[in-house]
């Protein structure tokens, strides 16, 4: 509070200035009067007045890296708009590569901003780079943040390693490898790809489906950051399963009231063989080939309604994942009477 003495010329105005006030918050004033009595009743508010000043507070936690190749990415957090001062904020981004006395400067006219990406396709991977960042306002400029090193982009410079692969079936493989470690904090690996299938993923291991059966691949594997792809690694060989080639033995049937009762062995993979997750029975007049029943089981029997008065023929195959087994041969049904 101020206290104003007035002097003996009647009707002059009064001014006081209030001093250590917060920047950028909306002040409002009141006036009373004070005589050896006491004090008298305040004045009505004044209008709300925002004080303003240059920025005191710089950027925090000024970082970067990454990017594509050819690019050096700078990262801040930004000033809080209560710690702005003023309208008409916005940053400073100063930069020079390491050992070298002159910055390059850049304005970005924005409170929000909180990334810049300077591109040249000079920069060579990885050099090391001096940054700060300032603030300013339309009063004037403020502090600039404390200088850091920050590394251009590269993309990945090795290969993954251990890599492995097994086939689970007949169209599918599965991959494995241990991640590439990144040289630096900003070399983020965002992605690997197989180059058997091109299948790009995020973790350390693939599954390549849709493939061939009983066919050898060639499997390699890179690292992806957002620069660009890395090496590939040396190739590891890795061969489909096939669909099982014995077919279901020991086939019986019975034929009562128009229903046919089959039963049959269990077929068992081989090794190199996709794993058998059920019976398919395909039934087909004997002279109307065209028209054909196709039905699904996982038992190794099934019960089936047959009209009778004309031949049927019954093939019996193990399904897998990638594909039909062997047909266990066309099974005649002769007609009843």
């Amino acid at each position: 509070s101020l206290i104003l003495v007035p002097d003996s010329v009647p009707g002059q105005m009064m001014h006081a200035t209030v001093k250590e006030l917060n920047p950028w918050v909306d002040y409002e004033f009141r006036v009373v009067a004070i005589n050896s009595v006491g004090v008298g009743e305040p004045s009505t508010p004044s209008k709300q007045i925002r004080t303003k000043a240059a920025p005191k507070v710089a950027p925090i936690n000024v970082s970067g890296g990454g990017g594509a190749r050819g690019e050096l990415v700078i990262m801040w957090e930004p000033v809080p708009e209560e710690q702005q001062s003023g309208e008409g904020f916005g940053y400073v981004v100063a930069f020079r590569p390491l050992g070298s006395s002159t910055w390059i400067q850049t304005v970005l006219a924005s409170p929000d901003a909180s990334r810049y990406i300077y591109r040249n396709d000079s920069i060579a991977p990885l050099s090391q780079f001096e940054v700060t960042v300032g603030v300013y306002n339309n009063v004037g400029e403020g502090p600039f943040s404390r200088v850091v090193r920050v590394l251009s982009a590269e993309e990945p410079s090795e290969a993954p390693s251990r890599v492995w692969a097994r086939a689970l079936s007949a169209s599918e493989i599965e991959v494995y490898w241990a991640p590439v470690s990144p040289r630096s904090s900003s070399e983020k690996i965002v992605a690997y790809e197989s180059e058997a299938d091109r299948v790009r993923v995020i973790n350390s291991t693939a599954l390549l489906s849709g493939l061939k059966g009983s066919t050898l691949y060639l499997i390699s594997v890179r690292a992806q950051n957002s620069a660009g792809l890395g090496p590939c690694s040396p190739p590891f060989n890795v061969t489909t399963k096939k669909p099982p080639s014995q077919p279901p033995g020991s086939i019986e049937w019975n034929l009562t009231n128009s229903k046919i009762f089959l039963n049959w062995e269990h077929v068992k993979a081989m090794a190199n063989e996709s794993e058998v997750t059920g019976y398919k029975q395909v039934v087909y007049r004997r002279n109307w080939h065209d028209r054909t029943t196709v039905l699904e089981t996982n038992k190794t029997s099934v019960e089936l309604q047959i009209p009778s008065g004309e031949d049927y023929l019954i093939e019996i195959k193990a399904l897998t994942e990638g594909g039909d087994g062997t047909s266990s041969g066309p099974i005649r049904i002769p007609k009843m009477s």
